[in-house]
This record gives structure tokens, C-alpha cells and sequence, in this order.
């Protein structure tokens, strides 16, 4: 392990995430979590790492008290008006996720679409576009953070660290406590 290049490397990767959350449009964001707060069901959909970080955010959605669906669960209802769908598509362009947008929006569920790409086709169906200015893969947006690290990496790590920062931010604005978030925890581990 060269120490030297291990200290270079996490300084750079920190400072990449610092410059996203500078370039993070705050209108955006605030638009997208109240459209969490107005949603009666709420409903995500991501896929690979991307999709890890949307089901990471479930799980705290859930904590909220949010009545909360990942759209490949068997036990998944239909969506309706009142419902919210996620899409978390990083490039914007993912086929699969495209055409379930499609379906959220026959269903008359709103929809809002977390992407590195926000003038792709899928956020073109949106009711509110998440546009994190991070490099992703395959993605095309000239305004997105570089990275020194592989292909959608640092999108994909941000997530984590944007959701943390939107389920702190409801947890405030809702009124809640980190006692309430905690009894809504699995106890069954």
C-alpha cells in the first residue's frame, strides 16, 4: 500500500463530492422533497449501484413513516393518483426504467426523476427532476463533476450522501424525531 497515493486518492475523491454539493441546485431539491411530504404511497425504482443507494433511501423513506414500494417487489400495489414514483436513472436513458415512467404516468402517480442526466428522455416525463451534478455513466451532461474514479462512481456514492442529507432535512421539516425514525426500525434482525 503506497500511504502517499492512498491519502492523494480519498483528498481527491472528498473534494470531488465537496464540489457537487456545491453545484446542487437547493430549489430542485426542496421541490423534490415536497413532493415526498405530499405523497400519500411512495414508490422507487433503480437499478445496479445506482439502485442500491434508491433502496438505501426506501428504507429511511420508510423510517419517515412513509408508506414505501420497490417497484420489483412481488407484493408491490398499483400506483394511483396521490402516489409518488422515484426513478433514480443516472444517465437518464436506462430502457427498463424508461418504460416503467411510462406507466407511472398513465397511472396518474407523480413522478420525479433523480438522474445525472436531466435532458435524457425519461426526465422528460417528470414532474420534478433531481439533477445530481455528479459524473455518471454513460452519462452526457457537460455541467457534471469529473471524476479520477471508474465510470458512475462518484454518482452512485453522492446518492448516499444526498439521500442522508434529504431523510435529515424531512425528518426536520416533518416533525419527527430520531426515537419515532428508530421505532419504525425492523425488530425482527
Amino acid at each position: 500500500m503506497n500511504e502517499q497515493k492512498y491519502k492523494e486518492l480519498y483528498k481527491t475523491i472528498l473534494l470531488e463530492h465537496e464540489k457537487v454539493f456545491e453545484k446542487q441546485d437547493l430549489t430542485e431539491l426542496q421541490q423534490f422533497m415536497e413532493h415526498i411530504k405530499k405523497a400519500g404511497r411512495v414508490f422507487l425504482m433503480g437499478v445496479g449501484r445506482e439502485g442500491i443507494a434508491a433502496r438505501a433511501f426506501a428504507m429511511r423513506l420508510m423510517h419517515l413513516g412513509k408508506e414505501v414500494h420497490w417497484i420489483w417487489d412481488d407484493t408491490t400495489p398499483g400506483m394511483a393518483a396521490g402516489d409518488l414514483f422515484i426513478a433514480v436513472n443516472g444517465s437518464g436513458k436506462i430502457g427498463h426504467i424508461h418504460y416503467v415512467t411510462e406507466r407511472a404516468k398513465e397511472s396518474g402517480a407523480a413522478v420525479a426523476v433523480v438522474t445525472g442526466g436531466p435532458k435524457e428522455k425519461t426526465p422528460a416525463l417528470a414532474d420534478c427532476v433531481l439533477f445530481v451534478p455528479a459524473c455518471v455513466y454513460n452519462g452526457t451532461d457537460d455541467r457534471a463533476v469529473p471524476s479520477v474514479q471508474p465510470m458512475g462512481n462518484l454518482f452512485e456514492q453522492h446518492l448516499f450522501l444526498l439521500f442522508d442529507i434529504i431523510i435529515i432535512q424531512l425528518e426536520e421539516e416533518m416533525q419527527l424525531t430520531h426515537a419515532q425514525m428508530e421505532a419504525r426500525h425492523r425488530n425482527v434482525e
